[in-house]
């Protein structure tokens, strides 16, 4: 049944639960939970709402709206509002450590290893795979997540589609352009009688002295990603290339598009690829301060705002504003497919591989994506040693 599906009857009655139990269910489901955002929000109604019944419809689904709102991956921000919904900020952060720690544990292994064997061919063999069904697995999430956002609303398309151009010209995601998309889409479908704020939260991100270490910028950075860019995990993705590589230049376009394989790889939230890209700029101090840039702020986005969403989250002004950031953050996102695929799609077998990964998406909608990963990587091993 479809998370969204308006015949889900909304008077489940809950059924006790401990916060240990909850806590032990998102630390499985780090573990375990592949698919990105779309799988990982609809495991949690299957289990928490529909099977366990330990939280309700109406809480679920306000849960999903705010993480909808809220800048920040949202598979993480779902799961830190459930954990809120019955054991308040003690079971926000119990939930939200439990859901991200697995796979964080595991791309800071992967880092380790790519970073000790990353000279080795079989492992350039195997990403080379990797990185190209990825493209295409982005450019069927694309599809879909475009289709279903922007629907048949002609300023939306405009909307996204300048995002989508404005992202391959300039290679990187622009903060500006997403939150104009906003205050437009407010403008047309909800104008305001006076200038009205209440329903938005402005924040103020603190500016550090600049520093020579790479853990200082490594913060900056990615509390940045994690305060202001909107969307699914896939998200980040030009924002985190437009920092990390054409700015900063801490990775290479090649390790850049290694870093999104890895996430791709394990389970858990998309997001923690930015450990991976930590790891590989400063070793596992790097990892952790990465990680935890990034999402601190949508933990902070979630568990403060909670307690007043369900008065004022229905209000029309506000839903126009999420429309509008949404799309334009669905632009970005096929404006990085175009980006990426251009460095990474350089040949043939390459190219094969994204479309055959796209086309069997496309046609299969349950194919799991962790065995179109793991064919890639034997491809691309095979390719190598014919």
């Amino acid at each position: 049944m479809s998370i969204m599906d308006t015949d889900v009857q909304v008077s489940l009655i809950t059924q006790p639960y401990t916060l240990r139990q909850l806590t032990t269910y998102f630390l499985r489901l780090g573990a375990t939970g592949f698919g990105g955002p779309p799988a990982l929000v609809g495991y949690m109604h299957r289990d928490l709402v529909q099977q366990n019944q330990w939280i309700s419809e109406e809480d679920y689904r306000e849960g999903l709206a705010l993480a909808q709102l809220a800048p920040g991956p949202l598979a993480a921000q779902l799961g830190i509002y459930l954990g809120y919904v019955h054991y308040g900020i003690l079971g926000a952060t119990l939930t939200g450590l439990a859901f991200v720690l697995p796979s964080f544990l595991m791309v800071v292994a992967l880092g380790w290893a790519y970073v000790y064997f990353g000279g080795l061919p079989w492992m350039q063999a195997a990403f080379y795979g990797v990185g190209s069904a990825v493209i295409g697995i982005i450019a069927i999430g694309t599809y879909r997540l475009t289709v279903k956002t922007v629907g048949r609303e002609p300023l939306l398309w405009v909307l996204g589609g300048l995002s989508a151009v404005a992202t391959v010209l300039t290679e990187s995601e622009l903060l500006w352009l997403v939150l104009l998309s906003g205050v437009v889409v407010w403008l047309v479908k909800a104008p305001p009688v006076g200038l009205r704020l209440g329903g938005l939260s402005p924040f103020l991100l603190a500016v550090f002295p600049a520093v020579d270490s790479p853990l200082w910028q490594l913060a900056l950075f990615f509390a940045k990603a994690g305060a202001f860019v909107f969307g699914s995990g896939l998200a980040i993705v030009p924002f985190l290339y437009g920092g990390v590589v054409k700015e900063y230049g801490w990775l290479t376009e090649q390790q850049f598009l290694d870093a999104v394989a890895v996430a791709m790889l394990t389970p858990g939230p998309v997001v923690i690829t930015v450990g991976f890209i930590g790891y590989l700029v400063a070793g596992f101090p790097g990892a952790c301060v990465a990680a935890l840039a990034t999402f601190l702020p949508c933990y902070l986005f979630t568990i403060l705002p909670a307690p007043y969403f369900k008065k004022y989250g229905k209000r029309p002004d506000i839903k126009a504003f999420v429309d509008g950031v949404t799309v334009a953050a669905v632009g970005a996102i096929a404006g990085a497919v175009i980006v990426l695929g251009k460095r990474q799609l350089t040949d043939w077998p390459a190219v094969v591989l994204a479309l055959l990964a796209f086309g069997l998406l496309y046609r299969y909608k349950k194919l799991p994506e962790l065995s179109l990963i793991g064919a890639a990587a034997v491809a691309g091993l095979l390719l190598r040693y014919m």
